[in-house]
């Protein structure tokens, strides 16, 4: 999607470094956060690399409607976000799905080490939902990036806001921090219906739960 095969890797000195300063960053400076929520509007088509992906991974997306579930972004939880951040960044090497696959797109776990955006995204989300964190806080979602080109990032909806794991960013941002423009997402209660992204609001829209 676009130019979001970006290398991020900066040396482990720099990523030790935002960790470092991650850690105890998110829950003291943004809990009063003005644009810690976007708003969520209408429906939206969802995009053909997931259509494909649910098609070859039907038990993955063969899934019933659920309530929408908020993380509590404890310094555990946050310690969990930042580990399994910088893991796959660090162990995924950027590649194009022509280059991949041969193909102008495709969704897919990057099992071999090669991937691009939607491929980070996918598997940062298995790994912390094997980990215990809920499906309905972890939402595939479709930006414009700075340059305007198409880029995929998972956003982690806590009780103190929406946070993004990126891997053309070692650092974890808040959503209104990234300097993207926000497109579409999975719905919080159904990873099958996308909707588009509007206004922040200015608190959370359901309930937060662990």
């Amino acid at each position: 999607m676009g130019r979001c095969f970006k290398d991020i890797r900066r040396g482990t000195c720099a990523l030790i470094l935002a960790w470092a300063g991650a850690l105890v960053a998110p829950v003291a400076s943004h809990a009063v956060e003005p644009a810690a929520f976007i708003g969520v509007g209408e429906t939206a088509r969802a995009p053909i690399g997931w259509i494909e992906f649910c098609n070859e991974y039907k038990p993955e997306c063969d899934t019933k409607p659920s309530a929408p579930r908020d993380v509590v972004l404890s310094p555990k939880a946050w310690t969990d976000l930042v580990r399994v951040n910088m893991w796959v960044n660090e162990h995924v090497k950027p590649m194009t799905d022509m280059e991949h696959w041969g193909v102008v797109e495709r969704w897919n776990y990057p099992d071999d080490g090669y991937g691009d955006c939607e491929d980070y995204v996918l598997l940062k989300r298995r790994m912390l939902m094997q980990a215990g964190w809920p499906r309905e806080a972890l939402l595939i979602t479709v930006v414009r990036d700075k340059n305007g080109d198409g880029h995929a990032v998972l956003t982690v909806k806590t009780n103190e806001g929406e946070y993004v794991l990126d891997n053309q960013e070692p650092e974890i941002l808040l959503w209104s921090q990234t300097g993207y423009r926000f497109v579409k997402r999975q719905s919080q209660s159904d990873p099958n219906v996308w909707v588009s992204l509007g206004h922040p609001q200015a608190a959370p829209a359901t309930a937060s739960s662990h």
